[in-house]
């Protein structure tokens, strides 16, 4: 984390100049500096864009459910929320993560159901990312008796992460 912030703190300063020179009326940077922040829904309080059409923006790849079981779920700050217990498609038919959340570390945790658009995987684990730990708090205990369990070998399609 210190890195990012670090790149991030050094990208300012180099950009500094190119700020200053925008702020004059006819600044040629003025659009420049405007086009650098992509719209994408997320922190727009005014339109914010659902959480299913996020999802499809991040490009869903195939993978195995049975690959998905034991993974662990990271909030945004690389902390673990828990890990997949299991796969679920519930009575909607819209597929579901069976999550152990916990606060220590994903010890001892209680079962929450976490709807697919609201994760990405990153290597060997998945990232919530539409989902703050707030929510996973919040969330009723899943019962078993709430959905049915999807078999290893299906492939479900889950959305890519970035850091």
């Amino acid at each position: 984390m210190r890195r990012r912030e670090f790149i991030v703190l050094l990208g300012g300063m180099a950009a500094w100049p190119l700020g200053v020179h925008a702020q004059q009326p006819g600044g040629r940077f003025t659009m420049l500096a405007q086009a650098m922040i992509p719209r994408t829904g997320m922190m727009d309080t005014q339109n914010p864009m659902p959480m299913k059409e996020r999802y499809l923006k991040r490009f869903p790849q195939p993978a195995r459910v049975g690959d998905l079981i034991g993974m662990p779920v990271l909030d945004l700050n690389s902390k673990t929320l828990g890990s997949v217990r299991r796969v679920v498609r519930n009575p909607a038919g819209e597929v579901q993560f069976i999550v152990d959340y916990s606060r220590w570390w994903g010890w001892f945790g209680r079962p929450v159901a976490v709807p697919l658009e609201a994760l990405g995987i990153e290597g060997g684990h998945l990232v919530s990312l539409d989902m703050p730990p707030s929510e996973y708090a919040a969330a009723p205990t899943w019962r078993d008796t709430e959905g049915t369990r999807m078999p290893d070998d299906e492939i479900v399609r889950v959305a890519l992460s970035r850091s």
